[in-house]
C-alpha cells in the first residue's frame, strides 16, 4: 500500500549514530518506507552523509516513475567543534580513548540541531538510533512518537535486556571462564564471564546500558532488522513477557538498490576489489572461504598470522577483506603465504572496502568467517551462506549464539574475549581456525546439516520482504498506525 492522505504523506525522520553499520541499514531502511509513500529524511554530518549518499541517490533514482514512491532527503548538519581531528566524525576513526570522550561530547551536542528539526519540521515520528537515548524526551517535547532502532538482532537485544534487569555477571564467580546464565529469555542463554560486559569494569558502558534501555522501553515501539520466521520465541518473549512493541522489517540489505557500492567511501571501490568477481566466477561453486570483520574490528600482528596460517591449512580458496589492518604485511604474513598470494589461485586479498553483498551472493562462496556484527550476518543469512563465527565485541557474542545455537547455521572458532579494537585479546591458533572452516564446508553430515539450514534460511529472509510477506506486512503495520496516530494539521 502507499500511504497518504487528502493532506500529506507521513512523514519520518531517519537518526542514525554515527557508525557505518547503523548508517548504512538506516538509508536501505528508508529506501524501504519511502517506496511505501512515506516522505523520509535522514539527519547526520558531512562524512556520515557520505557513507549513505550513494544508496540514497540509487533508491531516488529508483523510485522515479514508480507510482506512490517518494525520494529520501538527507539534512546535513555540522559536526560539533569537539577537538576531533579533521574527518573524524563518528566511531570509525577513533584512535584512543581521549578520542571517544571527545565523540560522547559531540553526539551530546547534536541534540541542539536534532530539537531544530523537530520543531521546524514537524514529522510525524522520528526512527531514532537507541545511542541516541535523550532524543527520546526530545521528540516527546514535540509531540513526536519516538521508534527506537538499535540495528542489533531481536535475540541480542533481549539478552542486553536480560543482563541490564538482572546484572547476572556480579553473581557469577571471578573466573573469566565461569558460565554466566542470563535468566528469564524464551532460550538456555550460557555465556562465559570474559565474553560480557563487566559492570564494575566499565561503569560508564553499564550506566549507557541501562539509560539506553530505559529510553527504549519507554518509546512508542522498536524497529528491528530482523524478520518473524528468524526469531520467531524471541518475538514472541518480546512482545508478550517483555511487552514491548516491535516490527519487523527486515533484511532491509536484501532491497537495496545500491548493493555494489553500498558503504563504499569517497574514493570509491578498493583496487583490489575491482577484479574480486572476475576471481570468484573461476572458482567451482562453494569451493571459496570469504573473511572480514566489518568496518570497526582490529587485529594484532600475531592474530593476522594466525588467521592466515589458518586459511593456508584449510586447503581452501579464500577472499579475504583486510580493513583494519595497521602493520607492515612483514610483521605478520607467515612464510610462504605471500607466494601462496601472488600465484593468485587459492587466495586473494582485498586492502579496504568490499562490495560485500554482491560476494556473499555470489556461487562459488561457501562459507563467511565473520565477527557477527548484526549487519553481515544477516547477509549472510539473507545470502544463504554459512559462517564460522569470530565475534569481537559488543553484542557480537550474543549473535554468535543466534547462529550456531539456535539457527544451527554456523560454527564459532572459541573467541572468548570481549574486547574493543583498542584492547587486548586471547589468541585463536590457525589450527582452530582451519578445523571450523572444515567442519561447515567438509562433507561430512554437520557440514550438510549447515549448509542445508543457511540455504533454507536464505529462502525466508528473501521471501519476508516481498509483497505478502512478514516484514512487508509489518512495514504496512507500522506505517497504518502512524497514519492513524498523528495530529490533524490545520490548513
Amino acid at each position: 500500500m502507499a500511504v497518504r492522505d487528502e493532506k500529506r504523506p507521513l512523514h519520518i525522520l531517519f537518526f542514525p549514530f554515527l557508525a557505518p553499520g547503523h548508517l548504512i541499514p538506516v538509508a536501505d531502511m528508508a529506501a524501504l518506507f519511502a517506496a511505501r509513500g512515506v516522505k523520509c529524511t535522514i539527519l547526520t554530518t558531512p562524512v556520515n552523509a557520505a557513507v549513505i549518499r550513494s544508496a540514497v541517490d540509487r533508491a531516488n533514482d529508483a523510485s522515479r516513475g514508480t507510482e506512490g514512491a517518494l525520494a529520501i532527503d538527507i539534512v546535513v548538519v555540522p559536526f560539533p567543534d569537539v577537538g576531533l581531528p579533521p574527518g573524524v566524525e563518528g566511531v570509525s576513526g577513533l584512535s584512543s580513548e581521549a578520542d571517544k570522550d571527545k565523540l560522547l561530547e559531540a553526539l551530546w551536542r547534536l541534540r541542539e540541531p536534532f530539537d531544530r528539526f523537530l520543531a521546524e519540521s514537524h514529522p510525524d515520528a522520528v526512527v531514532s538510533d537507541s545511542f541516541f537515548n535523550w532524543s527520546l524526551d526530545t521528540a516527546a517535547d514535540h509531540g513526536v512518537p519516538r521508534l527506537a532502532f538499535l540495528g542489533s538482532s531481536l535475540f541480542a537485544r533481549a539478552c542486553i535486556d536480560s543482563m541490564v534487569r538482572n546484572n547476572p555477571v556480579e553473581a557469577a564467580p571471578e573466573d573469566p571462564d565461569a558460565p554466566v546464565l542470563l535468566p528469564g529469555l524464551p532460550h538456555r542463554v550460557e555465556m562465559r564471564r570474559s565474553q560480557m560486559l563487566e559492570p564494575k569494569k566499565r561503569p560508564e558502558h553499564w550506566a549507557f546500558f541501562q539509560r539506553m534501555t530505559a529510553a527504549d522501553e519507554r518509546s512508542f515501539g522498536e524497529v528491528f532488522n530482523s524478520f518473524h520466521e528468524l526469531e520467531p520465541e524471541c518475538l514472541e518473549h518480546y512482545t508478550t513477557t517483555l511487552r514491548r512493541r516491535a516490527w519487523l522489517v527486515g533484511p532491509v540489505a536484501v532491497a537495496s538498490k545500491d548493493v555494489a557500492t553500498r558503504g563504499a567511501s569517497n574514493n570509491g571501490l578498493s583496487p583490489d576489489a575491482d577484479g574480486c568477481l572476475r576471481w570468484l566466477d573461476a572458482r567451482p561453486a562453494g569451493s571459496v572461504v570469504y573473511v572480514s570483520f566489518g568496518t570497526l574490528s582490529h587485529f594484532s600482528p600475531t592474530e593476522l598470522r594466525e588467521l592466515a596460517r589458518g586459511l593456508n591449512l584449510s586447503g581452501k580458496n579464500f577472499v579475504w577483506v583486510i580493513g583494519g589492518a595497521d602493520t607492515e604485511e612483514s610483521e605478520w604474513m607467515p612464510d610462504g603465504f605471500a607466494d601462496l598470494l601472488a600465484r593468485g589461485e587459492r587466495g586473494l586479498v582485498i586492502r579496504g572496502w568490499a562490495a560485500q553483498i554482491l560476494i556473499l551472493n555470489h556461487a562459488a562462496v561457501g562459507c563467511f568467517v565473520t565477527h557477527c556484527g548484526w549487519n553481515s550476518t544477516l547477509e549472510a543469512v539473507s545470502a544463504g551462506v554459512p559462517m564460522v563465527t569470530w565475534p569481537r565485541y559488543a553484542d557480537q557474542f550474543y549473535n554468535e549464539k543466534l547462529v550456531v545455537e539456535l539457527l544451527r547455521a554456523g560454527v564459532g572458532v572459541g573467541s572468548t574475549d570481549y574486547a574493543s579494537k583498542l584492547e587486548a585479546r586471547r589468541v585463536i591458533g590457525g589450527e582452530v581456525v582451519a578445523e571450523a572452516i572444515e567442519r561447515v564446508m567438509g562433507g561430512g553430515e554437520e557440514g550438510e546439516a549447515i549448509r542445508e539450514r543457511a540455504s533454507e534460511l536464505g529462502e525466508k529472509a528473501r521471501r519476508a520482504v516481498e509483497e505478502g510477506g512478514s516484514s512487508y506486512d509489518d512495514v504496512g503495520r507500522l506505517l497504518d498506525e502512524l497514519v492513524a496516530r498523528r495530529a490533524p494539521v490545520n490548513f
